[in-house]
């Protein structure tokens, strides 16, 4: 009887093990049974070719699994033809399902992975038309804020994989080394100011003690933050870390520094893609690929131009109720910038203080805006300054999302190399476009997101995610949170600045407009400082088309908010809105619009 039993059970586990065997094999390798299971599929295949973005999401970590916090990104070459053939595969399967009998989520994920991918196959044709090492974001200073900010330190192990990254470094670099030789063959050459910004900055990287080095000192931070840590763990990864930093990590930059001291001279001004290779169809490519769009370079001028016009006249009534009716708009804020009751003293104390009036203004609107959102994100946010070694070329602000295990919240980093760039009645909007309600409010309520696919939980779509936030902007205006003033200014100063950025982006890269030209303008538009714009219309240059998605993302949430709000009349929720926004994470502006249709169905019953 036992041995009948045991014999009739191994028979159900072979056959069990042949069914999960038989299913593994087909969703690994064909097409899966269920397109869920081909969405996490094609997440976990593209997904897992970088392990500094697995870092990043630490999605993984929670189930034990961390072995790839020990390495840096294939950059090389051949990964590039595997992964960019991976791509392909994985659009060919999906476009096998039947999009017909697709409804609900289903179909939102069909419809957002295939136009990514096929976003990305469309690319193939310019890849090699980009910087790889820019001021803006280059390895050379995204390595080093990876390493010090986001790679984990806790315990022993993930020091030891820290040492490992840096033994990775010079391998890395040497690939990125690599691709710079194939475009410079191609003629793709830099711009001559970014050239001569990223050389200063990899020899100012280098030109300091290793244990004054950023990857040293963080490491030194980390390790005296870990309870019990034995001496001779921390004397053997600090001596470690220090040799590896002089024997491998200093090696690369001094050869990527040699590369570009070969380079500057071949540097022919700084133009706008139009000057590259094929320039005008990458550029009418970069426009699609950031809008989500078809809008043409064209239309996207012209409608700039419309709203500079718009904005200037908001801007104009504002400053004669404030008594300053004359002068450009650029006269009248290069006067406020220089009022002391918007400034900040210039010193350490003057920076500690911007990171805490920061900080109070989000903890003060996240506590203020049950009326517009009931769905807001677990995870808090925190503000930081941009590291010193990176913030020359740096933007005035950026944001990164919380860790999905939940160990590292969203932040808020703020540039703060010049004290006078940072003026108080600016300071809303930028903490509510970068944390509360914008880009903090849409990542992080979409890496919460259930029911869905896991890309879905990802920011991939430019034109969405820097929309929504300058939508949020906007919003916190309607919140009454702007009521001054000279806040309210500071709000339409930023507005003005994206719509200018529809011009000027269009201007250099379709137009053939100078720098100068284009700096001189935006100057004018928006009364910044002069070293204000020069960093931003150089990050236009390195990064074209992607400017444009800002406005291009808010008029589409305003057009689809107000459609709404005309048809449901006094059945309009604006809660509900932001809902279909937010819940369904980042999406082309063609699926959105989409979503909101079908809600704006669902609500007239």
């Amino acid at each position: 009887m036992i041995k009948r039993i045991a014999k009739w059970t191994g028979g159900i586990l072979l056959a069990g093990m042949l069914a999960v065997s038989a299913f593994a094999i087909n969703a690994i390798y064909f097409k899966p049974w269920s397109i869920n299971i081909f969405f996490e599929r094609a997440f976990i295949k593209l997904g897992t070719t970088s392990p500094e973005i697995l870092s990043q999401l630490r999605l993984f970590e929670q189930f034990g699994i961390d072995g790839h916090n020990a390495h840096l990104d294939d950059v090389s070459e051949a990964e590039g033809e595997r992964q960019l053939q991976m791509i392909k595969d994985e659009l060919a399967v999906l476009r096998r399902y039947d999009r017909t009998g697709l409804e609900g989520q289903q179909a939102v994920s069909f419809d957002v992975l295939e136009y990514f991918l096929n976003n990305m196959v469309e690319g193939e044709r310019w890849q090699y038309h980009n910087y790889p090492l820019n001021q803006m974001s280059g390895e050379q200073n995204e390595l080093p804020e990876f390493l010090a900010e986001i790679h984990q330190i806790t315990n022993v192990k993930e020091a030891d994989y820290y040492l490992s990254r840096l033994s990775e470094v010079d391998r890395k670099f040497g690939q990125v080394l690599d691709g710079l030789k194939i475009r410079e063959e191609r003629n793709i050459i830099p711009p001559r100011f970014v050239i001569d910004s990223v050389l200063g900055e990899m020899r100012g990287f280098i030109g300091v003690p290793v244990t004054e080095n950023i990857l040293y000192t963080s490491l030194v931070e980390r390790l005296d933050k870990i309870e019990e840590l034995p001496a001779d763990d921390r004397e053997r990864i600090l001596t470690n870390g220090a040799s590896l930093i002089q024997t491998d990590v200093y090696p690369a930059y001094r050869d990527l520094i040699a590369y570009y001291e070969t380079l500057q001279p071949k540097a022919q001004g700084n133009n706008g893609v139009w000057s590259l290779p094929d320039g005008d169809d990458f550029y009418a490519y970069q426009v699609r690929s950031n809008t989500t769009s078809n809008m043409t370079p064209e239309q996207l001028h012209n409608t700039g131009l419309a709203e500079v016009a718009r904005i200037e006249g908001e801007m104009n009534l504002i400053f004669a109720s404030l008594g300053q009716d004359s002068g450009t708009i650029g006269e009248r804020f290069a006067l406020l910038n220089e009022q002391p009751q918007f400034l900040y003293e210039n010193s350490a104390a003057g920076r500690e203080q911007i990171i805490t009036d920061y900080q109070q203004i989000i903890d003060e609107i996240d506590t203020g805006l049950t009326a517009y959102f009931d769905v807001k994100p677990a995870m808090g946010v925190e503000v930081r300054r941009v590291p010193e070694f990176k913030e020359q070329g740096s933007a005035g602000a950026y944001y990164n999302p919380p860790a999905m295990d939940g160990s590292r919240p969203g932040i808020f980093y703020a540039n703060l190399r010049e004290v006078s760039e940072t003026k108080k009645f600016g300071m809303r909007t930028l903490a509510y476009h970068e944390a509360v309600p914008g880009h903090h409010f849409q990542l992080a309520i979409a890496q919460e997101l259930q029911g869905v696919p896991t890309f879905r939980k990802l920011g991939l779509f430019t034109a969405y995610a820097e929309g929504w936030a300058l939508y949020a902007e906007r919003v916190a205006k309607e919140a009454g949170f702007q009521e001054d003033p000279y806040d309210d200014l500071g709000r339409l100063q930023a507005e003005m600045f994206r719509a200018v950025r529809l011009v000027v982006d269009t201007g250099m890269h379709y137009k053939r407009w100078s720098r100068e030209e284009a700096i001189a303008y935006m100057v004018e538009k928006t009364g910044m400082a002069e070293s204000e714009v020069t960093t931003e219309i150089e990050r236009y240059l390195v990064w074209p088309g992607q400017a444009l998605a800002y406005k291009a993302g808010m008029m589409k949430i305003l057009e689809l908010r107000e459609k709404a709000r005309t048809e449901l009349g006094s059945e309009f929720d604006i809660r509900q809105f932001h809902n279909v926004v937010l819940t369904n994470g980042a999406m082309p502006l063609a699926v959105l619009e989409n979503q909101v249709n079908h809600w704006i169905d669902d609500q007239r019953g």
